[in-house]
Order: C-alpha cells, then structure tokens, then sequence
C-alpha cells in the first residue's frame, strides 16, 4: 500500500513522533494507521527501557496544595538535561503527578506509578516511559512527600530546583512564603535543638572538646568553651536559631513570635541532591569517537 503525506501527517499527529519513524511504521504496518500506533508504542517502550540506566539527575519540584491549604505534596520528578526540565511537556507531567499525589495519597512511587495520570488516561508509568521514547531522555519520578495539618500550609520554589513547604499555626501565607524563602537559602538542618540528628551533635561535642582540650586551659573553661561551641551550632544550623535572612537583626523565631505563630514543621527538597551526576569531558568525548 502506499504511505500518503497525509498518512504520516495524521500518525504524527496522534503521536508526537518523528517524520522518518512515522513513516517507517506505517510501511512496516502496510499503511495501517493503528497497527503503526501499536507497533510505535512497543518499540517505543523498549527504547524507554534502555535509557533507564542513564543518570538523570536534573529535573523539577512541583508543589501542590489542597484549597484550604491543608494538604500538600511536594514532588522531584528528574530527567537528563535542563532543556528538558524546563519544556511544557515535562513541566506539565510533573503538575499532573503532582495532583494525582494529592487526590489519592499513594503509599510510595512504586503504587503511584501504577495510577492513571488523570482520570481514564494511560498509567503513569506507560505515559512516562512513551514520553522518555519521543524525548530521548531517561527520565523518572524519583520522590514526594505528603502534608497535613491542622496549622497551615506555605510554599516557596526558588526556580524549579529547590522546593520548601512549611507547616505553620496562627500565621499567614505571607509569613510562611517568608520563612520558607530563609529555608531555601540557609539549608538549616533541623527545626530547633531537638530535631537535629543526635549522633551528629554528639561528634560535634566530641570535636569541640579535643579542640578545647588542646588549648591547655583549665578543665572548668574548658567545659565553658565547649558549652558555648555547641550552643553556636544549634543557633547555626536550626531554624529557629539563625538570623532572618531579610532582617538578620532578628532570628526567625523571634520573627514569628512576633507575628504570634508558631512553626510546626519544615521539609526543604532540591533537584538532584544525592544523585551522582556524571562529570563529562566532552573535548575527550569527541576525541575518542575520532581516535584521537
């Protein structure tokens, strides 16, 4: 049969894909235009499980809230570039898994991606691997988390790469965006002294008292010296200790005492963190491909 200009157009338009793969599916399938669709998304499909193993470690955070700011989700969605990070298609993916988190609280991203990404549609994980054939990048949905409270709920995205949602009682949206801008710059690595890790401050006393012990001062002082090391870690790295990063005059706790709220929580999430991105050479790159 013959494959008509007209063929390839509509294939292409049902797909998203290339002219030349349209076109090779409909020979293959005999101008069958259904049968091309099918054979496109079994290929395609294959092709998406050889890029699996490929480091995507840019990619996006998307944060969305219920209407009365109750409920949240905060969600990493990755891929290879930042081309492809900030295209609609990827951005507009990352929006929908987002609101699918928040309508049906999916226990992890195993049972999330089994879920349709709206209602009736294809599975998260067939829509994913289908737009990972047509893009030509690995890419997933890496990790969320899920809020709820009887306080209220704030965001702030620095960009598309760093997310902070805060958990906040008797303030106001203004406030918590404030708060959650400190987070997002200051990286503090716990709410006050009772949430940072217990095994960290322990080795930063153990650190501060054989540095205090070398300086030859009296136990008591020393004592005093390690004390006061300590105190200045919790005031460094707890959120309620560090000095307002648009006022450092005042502390944040001091800045939502004022306002007469109260901080329940905070969980700040960037692009990438703990992946391993692969340093690549791309001068040596092309001199390999030439042997040089």
């Amino acid at each position: 049969m013959a494959i008509t200009a007209a063929m390839v157009k509509e294939l292409r338009e049902r797909t998203g894909a290339g002219m030349m793969e349209c076109k090779k599916s409909l020979v293959e399938t005999d101008g069958d235009i259904e049968a091309a669709i099918e054979l496109m998304r079994k290929t395609g499909l294959a092709k998406a499980d050889k890029k699996a193993g490929r480091i995507a470690s840019e990619g996006k955070v998307v944060v969305e809230f219920s209407a009365d700011n109750k409920k949240g989700v905060m969600l990493e969605v990755n891929c290879e570039t930042d081309f492809v990070a900030m295209g609609d298609e990827f951005g507009d993916f990352a929006s929908a898994v987002a609101k699918r988190i928040l309508a049906d609280d999916p226990a992890d991203v195993a049972t999330l991606l089994e879920l349709s990404l709206t209602d009736g549609s294809e599975s998260i994980n067939i829509i994913l691997k289908t737009m990972i054939a047509k893009i030509g990048e690995n890419m997933s949905v890496r990790r969320f988390m899920t809020f709820e409270t009887e306080g209220e709920l704030g965001a702030y995205l620095h960009g598309t790469k760093i997310g902070v949602v805060v958990d906040m009682k008797d303030g106001n949206q203004e406030l918590i965006k404030d708060v959650a801008m400190h987070v997002a710059a200051s990286n503090p690595k716990g709410l006050d002294e009772s949430s940072l890790d217990a095994t960290e401050l322990a080795k930063e006393k153990e650190i501060a008292a054989a540095e205090a012990a070398n300086s030859g001062k009296p136990e008591n002082i020393i004592e005093k010296i390690v004390a006061g090391k300590i105190k200045r870690f919790i005031k460094d790295n707890t959120l309620v200790g560090q000095p307002f990063v648009k006022n450092p005059d005042i502390t944040v706790e001091q800045l939502v005492k004022d306002a007469g709220a109260t901080i329940l929580g905070f969980t700040r999430l960037e692009v990438g963190e703990g992946i391993e991105k692969k340093n690549e050479d791309f001068a040596a790159e092309v001199m390999a491909q030439i042997g040089g």
